[in-house]
């Protein structure tokens, strides 16, 4: 069967913060290439071996900027010579020692380092039949790809930006409060050095595409990072999860959707009370989000033509054992700045190796993938699919993976339900320990907060289109924020209006 013929919606999840190993190496699948307890990472004299399971939610954030990859992947202490190539070797061997003393995890509100009985926790991977059942079950149903690499080594805009575009515009750092004016306040938002996102080119084929995002949590959370693109429109483009079981039911006009967890207090930087996955939050949120979108797609009249893709952005600065290799720069113009770059990284490494299911009931149940994917292999299966033109050099090299679909003919014994998700914990360990009162702190200089403010930002200006006072009213608004307690106001304003415009338009058509 063509696959053009067999294939009409693919559908695009992405968590947060877990590599390969910590989701899959003690899942006990045949045949993955996977850490075992021989793996160990030393520091301070004291050697880690990799041991099962894993805590739920960690204690303290792993580092996973651009400069904590470095030292988990090439040991202790490693440096980048700004715009040359990535050092070498790559052994894997740092991951102990940066979570250990890495502060890039530490909040106002989260300010500990992990304390050192907790050294070990990054070598730690899930029991996955018990721990993590829901994904579990579809890796064993479906196919689990065991050589996905996040695009960048480095943190989680970056790399969203590359699942959209093939390219992060040059950006390897976390937003700053400084560098977002960069895409956002210029107008419109986030434009690729290409001119051209995914969906702009799903648009120019005549192919509709849609958002769905998990708004169970807290409000900014809730604001998909997605639609700080330009040309993606919370108002027009976005609904929440809440609907996408019912919307597969009727008519389902779009050939590609992409689905985004609440990312939790992103205020706080804890991202506690999303579905995310993120590490200092749990995990069963996540398994839940995974298990309600595959069951709304399984259930639907979509199903027999459908390929879903379960993917995570970055590793978390969880250990992994398998060393990425080089990779194809994007080649698309991306500035040399070292404001969004500041370790001066040219693009041509893969990050660490990330968990990724692919389901489809046109591939065979068991399926071990061992091709080499990053990010860009979604665009790359979009594009081989649709008949799409590359963006860059990385996705134009990219592997798809639609020679998973090996199949003649769609599976009858796909399960309509999956596991329920492990029980929960009653609180996440971080929130059990010493929080501080920040609301009257200014945010951090650096974070994701600020990426999440600017794109609520970006729909509270597309509200007021057409109404230049309005919309000044909004900047002004928007400029005053300096605190966290003036962060979750503007949140409460903002994403409450947006909401409720996007409402009364009738966002799905």
């Amino acid at each position: 069967m063509p696959l053009a013929a067999a294939v009409d919606h693919v559908f695009v999840l992405m968590l947060e913060n877990h590599s390969f190993d910590n989701v899959f190496a003690m899942s006990g699948i045949a045949g993955i290439t996977h850490a075992t307890t021989a793996d160990s990472n030393t520091f301070a004299g004291q050697t880690f071996s990799v041991s099962s399971p894993a805590p739920p939610s960690m204690s303290s954030d792993p580092g996973h900027e651009f400069r904590d990859v470095l030292e988990q992947l090439c040991g202790e202490g490693a440096t980048q010579v700004a715009w040359q190539p990535y050092p070498q070797p790559i052994n894997n061997s740092g991951f102990v020692a940066n979570f250990a003393t890495s502060p890039s995890g530490i909040t106002a509100k989260h300010p500990q380092l992990p304390a050192p009985a907790q050294y070990g926790d990054i070598m730690k991977c899930f029991a996955t039949a018990e721990q993590l059942p829901v994904i579990y079950q579809l890796a064993t149903e479906f196919a689990v790809c065991d050589h996905w690499f996040a695009s960048v080594p480095g943190p989680t805009w970056p790399n969203r930006f590359f699942v959209h575009g093939a390219s992060s515009g040059g950006w390897a750092n976390t937003p700053s409060g400084a560098t977002i004016s960069k895409w956002e306040l210029s107008g419109g938002g986030f434009v690729y050095p290409s001119g051209s996102s995914i969906f702009d080119a799903l648009t120019r084929a005549g192919r509709q595409w849609h958002v769905y995002v998990d708004e169970n949590g807290p409000l900014l959370g809730g604001i998909p990072q997605v639609a700080a693109l330009k040309g993606v429109s919370f108002l027009l483009h976005t609904n929440p999860l809440s609907r996408f079981a019912t919307d597969l039911q009727a008519e389902y006009p779009y050939s590609y959707t992409f689905i985004e967890p609440n990312y939790g207090d992103v205020v706080g930087g804890s991202f506690i009370g999303g579905s995310s996955q993120h590490p200092l939050d749990g995990v069963a949120r996540g398994e839940a989000l995974i298990k309600a979108t595959y069951e709304a797609i399984r259930n639907s009249p979509l199903w027999n033509r459908s390929l879903l893709i379960i993917t995570y952005d970055e590793h978390g600065g969880f250990y992994d054992s398998f060393p990425p290799g080089s990779a194809p720069a994007p080649d698309d113009g991306s500035p040399k700045d070292v404001s969004i770059n500041s370790a001066g990284f040219i693009f041509q490494q893969y990050g660490a190796r990330v968990p990724a299911v692919v389901v489809s009931p046109l591939i065979a149940r068991g399926s071990v993938d061992h091709t080499v994917y990053d990010h860009a292999s979604v665009l790359a299966t979009l594009e081989k699919l649709y008949g799409l033109p590359a963006l860059t050099r990385r996705d134009a090299s990219a592997n798809a993976v639609l020679d998973l679909l090996s199949l003649g003919a769609p599976r009858t014994d796909c399960p309509t339900t999956l596991n329920q998700p492990a029980p929960a914990e009653l609180q996440p360990l971080a929130a059990s320990l010493v929080q501080r009162d920040v609301g009257d702190q200014p945010l951090p200089e650096v974070g994701n907060v600020h990426g999440f403010l600017a794109t609520l930002h970006k729909a509270d200006l597309e509200l007021a289109a057409g109404d230049p006072a309005r919309q000044r009213a909004a900047t002004d608004r928007f400029s005053r924020i300096k605190t966290h307690a003036d962060a979750e106001a503007y949140a409460t304003e903002a994403g409450t209006r947006v909401r409720a415009a996007r409402a009364s338009r009738g966002a799905r058509r």
